[in-house]
């Protein structure tokens, strides 16, 4: 292994080398091509309408207006069904999976032949358990977003911001426990026992119980196209281009091709992964990760208790800006906006992607899963994402002074970027966070880097897989599409490493966001099935307790 590394970097070290001296930079050639598409589609997606004196996007609404018909619709289950998540990924509960009563046990939708016996005859179908699935859904969502995501909502909206992605973090955890109830719900299984699911099952499956089969396939194949779309950017192209700042941040390395080369090496490691031994590899990293996200939280933690003294001037900061946002900041609805766009890339809730994870998980109750998958939004956007931005803005404090290093807003309504006062210049993203965690753990930016490559090379395993199962959803299982779309992901993360953060951040917000209006529309016609659901777990686990 340490002579396999060691070729590695004997042949990476001399490229980087010459992607230094190259004038002419294929960084801004890509980007020139690459922008223009980003801000059409951005454009495309968030569609405004007008509200009073503001000028809304359409997605924003029916995000915001969904997560928050769910919460009250089925009583705030991020409060009142929090325990029961617990309990369920805890194991309390998986003695009623063993308890055959047909009545109550998701349909399972064999397809391409039958099952083996050795598979029918479990108690449950699926191929992981509730912790390994919700493990896969946040290691898919947890990551730049929660590092660079918050640094980009910061310089876009403020501190007030931070309170709009917790708000969105709440009523998302409503989304997404009715998302991925559906998502195991309806999936399918395949003869070896793999499962299929998702929006597009759901979607497709769903909608023609309710007498909408035509609907429902449109809404499938579009949510399936989107969700590609979705895997190239936000999934992708996002993660390799905050990868590539921080390698070359760390490392000193500047060229006009500089960001193309690392997206190239990026793009051979990714694809040793997910065309080769993605079992082997992917196992390392499900190690390796979750002891990257346990230093990051635990440094985060290190930070906040050093400046406990000023948590009170940073929380009426997140609060004061929430409502009467600095000036050049956008306004209250701007604000509002920029945190719920970044905690809907962030945890994704309403777009429906981690409905393709929690889809595999081994039960009989599809509700179990669903109020498991309403703890993914509290970890990711409630918990870590405030954790980050609670780091940045006590870097902005020194003794009361809120412009110490950067102005909020001073580079602009569109910049994704803040202006430092020491010297005027821009810096955004996971710099941003970088230079927050460096002030006051010295070096930490170099473990960070490694947490960040690390994340990025997470994340992007889980999108792929995202993106390939709704690839098999359009074009079928077989070997030469798979081979198809691998080929059109690795070229997305050279495109993601080389364009700028701003191209990146258009195109990938609008990707994921593009989800939410055909799943969405899906979530509204079928949310009553997530409420027989919920009285069938309920019911077996009050029956279980009453036979003990």
């Amino acid at each position: 292994m340490k002579k396999y590394l060691l070729s590695i970097f004997t042949i990476i070290l001399p490229i980087l080398s010459f992607a230094q001296d190259v004038e002419k930079g294929l960084d801004e050639k890509v980007n020139d091509a690459f922008m223009p598409v980003a801000t059409w589609w951005e454009g495309f997606v968030l569609t405004t309408v007008p509200i009073g004196d503001y000028n809304v996007p359409f997605v924003v609404l029916l995000l915001v207006g969904g997560a928050t018909f769910f919460t009250i619709y089925f009583k705030f289950p991020s409060f009142t069904k929090f325990g029961l998540a617990i309990n369920t990924v805890r194991g309390k509960y998986d003695e009623i999976e063993g308890h055959h009563h047909a009545h109550e046990k998701v349909a399972v939708n064999i397809v391409d032949g039958d099952l083996p016996d050795t598979i029918r005859d479990e108690s449950k179908e699926g191929e992981v358990s509730h912790f390994q699935a919700l493990a896969t859904a946040v290691s898919g969502t947890v990551g730049l977003g929660n590092i660079a995501g918050v640094a980009v909502a910061i310089a876009l909206g403020g501190p007030g911001a931070t309170f709009w992605m917790i708000i969105c973090g709440l009523i998302g955890m409503s989304t997404k426990f009715v998302e991925c109830t559906l998502g195991v719900k309806y999936r399918d299984v395949g003869p070896d026992g793999t499962v299929y699911g998702g929006p597009m099952y759901y979607l497709s499956k769903g909608l023609k119980e309710r007498g909408f089969a035509g609907i429902g396939k449109v809404l499938a194949v579009i949510f399936a196209i989107l969700c590609v779309g979705a895997s190239f950017g936000g999934g992708n192209a996002f993660q390799s281009n905050q990868a590539t700042v921080q390698i070359s941040s760390m490392l000193g390395l500047q060229g006009g091709s500089m960001g193309f080369v690392i997206g190239i090496i990026l793009a051979i490691l990714v694809g040793i992964v997910i065309i080769g031994g993605i079992k082997r590899i992917a196992s390392i990293t499900e190690k390796i990760v979750p002891f990257m996200a346990g230093i990051y939280v635990i440094a985060a933690l290190v930070i906040i208790f050093a400046n406990i003294s000023d948590i009170g001037i940073a929380f009426g900061l997140i609060f004061d800006g929430a409502f009467t946002p600095m000036a050049g900041l956008g306004g209250l609805v701007g604000v509002l906006i920029v945190g719920f766009q970044r905690a809907a890339f962030s945890n994704e809730a309403g777009a429906g992607s981690a409905a393709i994870a929690h889809s595999a998980v081994k039960t009989n109750y599809p509700a179990s899963e669903g109020v498991v998958a309403l703890l993914e939004p509290f970890i990711d956007t409630v918990v870590i994402c405030t954790m980050t931005a609670l780091v940045i803005i006590f870097f902005n404090i020194d003794g009361g002074n809120m412009q110490s290093v950067f102005q909020y807003g001073a580079a602009g309504e569109s910049s994704s970027s803040v202006l430092l006062n020491a010297d005027g210049s821009s810096i955004g993203g996971v710099d941003l966070t970088s230079m927050a965690f460096d002030s006051v753990i010295p070096g930490f930016s170099y473990i960070l880097t490694i947490a960040i490559v690390l994340f990025a090379f997470s994340t992007m395993i889980s999108w792929s897989y995202y993106g390939l199962q709704s690839w098999k959803f359009l074009f079928g299982k077989g070997k030469a599409a798979d081979t198809a779309y691998k080929i059109l992901f690795l070229i997305f993360i050279v495109i993601g490493a080389a364009a700028t953060l701003d191209a990146v951040i258009k195109f990938s917000d609008a990707m994921i966001l593009a989800l939410v209006f055909p799943n969405m529309i899906g979530l509204l016609f079928l949310f009553p099935k997530v409420r027989d659901e919920m009285a069938k777990y309920v019911g077996a686990i009050k029956a279980d307790k009453e036979q003990s």
